[in-house]
């Protein structure tokens, strides 16, 4: 997908603009939220170091877990296919690692066979709350599976299904990326609501949910906000649908986080039969 297609389905309200969420995220990025986003990845894949490892970080974003990747040893390869997130990941690349050979970013499609026939197979595959957003989730699960390399690991979230929620969460996104006035409308709606919702819990359990929520992840609660309410394209995934597709393929889970309601459910796999 290029440029040109990509705008084209924003215009459309087709797709959300992840690229721009992602490069105003990238001006909050700090050392504490590289800190928490390196041990939510040592914490699933179960692990202190990647050092010696490949990782691929399919749908990279901001950029900050292929940082984070990096960081902990690994030698990283990282893709998207919004122009806007190649250039986050190498403006972190550029600060941190400068002309380092072992961190390459390309623009690329995990719906583009060709482009993923390029690449070598990896130890640690990567793709957080990006799979849901291809328009082809299970053609996306199917495209990933020949870049895991033997006994390699799959690390991927995807969104819970919720049957009737999940298609009213739909429709917001629609409206959401129908227009700036849809926008503006969705936002005007659930922005004071999560707020408020926010301000009761730290005020009745004593604790400040918008500062613990950079330690989830190290990522920040309004991006992830304008993410979950215009993220288009949308599917979700029961715990037990994408386990029974991905143990068909020759994987075992490894590591499972679940979620109650919405948001994303994390599973880790390991491949133990080509």
């Amino acid at each position: 997908m290029d440029v040109v297609e990509i705008e084209e389905e924003i215009s459309q309200g087709k797709r959300f603009e992840f690229g721009k969420n992602w490069t105003a995220f990238l001006s909050m990025l700090n050392e504490e939220r590289i800190s928490i986003a390196k041990n939510s990845l040592k914490e699933m894949l179960q692990t202190e170091s990647l050092e010696g490892k490949t990782f691929l970080d399919i749908g990279s974003g901001s950029g900050l877990f292929s940082l984070s990747a990096r960081m902990l040893g690994a030698t990283v390869t990282s893709f998207d296919y919004d122009p806007a997130s190649v250039a986050c990941a190498q403006t972190l690349r550029n600060k941190y690692f400068p002309g380092d050979n072992s961190w390459t970013i390309h623009h690329g499609s995990v719906l583009d066979p060709e482009f993923l026939k390029g690449l070598q197979t990896f130890n640690i595959v990567y793709s957080w709350g990006v799979l849901h957003h291809t328009g082809e989730m299970w053609q996306a699960f199917e495209n990933v599976i020949p870049t895991v390399g033997k006994e390699g690991s799959l690390f991927i979230a995807i969104y819970n299904d919720e049957g009737s929620k999940s298609e009213f969460w739909l429709k917001v996104k629609k409206i959401y990326c129908s227009s700036a006035v849809g926008k503006l409308a969705v936002c005007s709606l659930f922005f004071p609501y999560y707020t408020l919702q926010a301000m009761i819990t730290s005020f009745t359990k004593k604790r400040n949910v918008f500062s613990e929520y950079r330690k989830n992840r190290g990522m920040s609660i309004t991006h992830d906000w304008h993410d979950w309410l215009g993220g288009l394209p949308f599917e979700v995934g029961s715990v037990e649908k994408i386990r029974t597709f991905f143990e068909a393929r020759g994987f075992e889970l490894a590591n499972l986080k679940t979620i109650n309601g919405a948001g994303n459910n994390e599973f880790v796999f390991r491949r133990v039969s080509s």
